[in-house]
């Protein structure tokens, strides 16, 4: 049986753009090199909420006002299976890149799934219907 990993991650908007942080290296080639919404594990016991204020001070040194659950979705990698939490997050203060390659501001009507990690993309496509004209 695959491991299931639930994640919770942040929709940051600013000035009508979207965050996206993107990977490095990694050891399952499908994610390495793509563009996720920031975030991550969840850890037993912890609220979505928490996790994704944790995941940001930890990875960016970014801190957050977490809002309300914007979308979730399952997705099967080969692997391992993620359910990713996706929460509307404010930034309180600016960020520092200290585990991503690089990162984007993304107009929706620039959003190509192609550029995200697999289990981003399904929210992205529907981020790029509703906002990206």
């Amino acid at each position: 049986m695959k491991k299931h990993i639930q994640v919770a991650a942040a929709l940051i908007f600013e000035n009508g753009k979207l965050l996206a942080t993107k990977r490095g290296d990694s050891p399952y080639p499908y994610v390495a090199h793509k563009y996720e919404f920031a975030g991550g594990k969840i850890e037993a016991g912890e609220r979505g909420e928490d996790a994704v204020k944790r995941e940001l001070k930890e990875e960016l040194d970014l801190d957050v006002r977490v809002g309300a659950l914007y979308a979730s979705d399952t997705y099967e990698y080969p692997d391992f299976i993620i359910t990713l939490w996706l929460y509307e997050c404010e930034m309180l203060s600016s960020f520092t890149l200290k585990e991503h390659e690089s990162y984007r501001w993304f107009a929706p009507c620039e959003l190509n799934a192609e550029e995200w990690a697999p289990a981003d993309a399904e929210i992205v496509n529907a981020i790029r219907r509703v906002f990206g004209e």
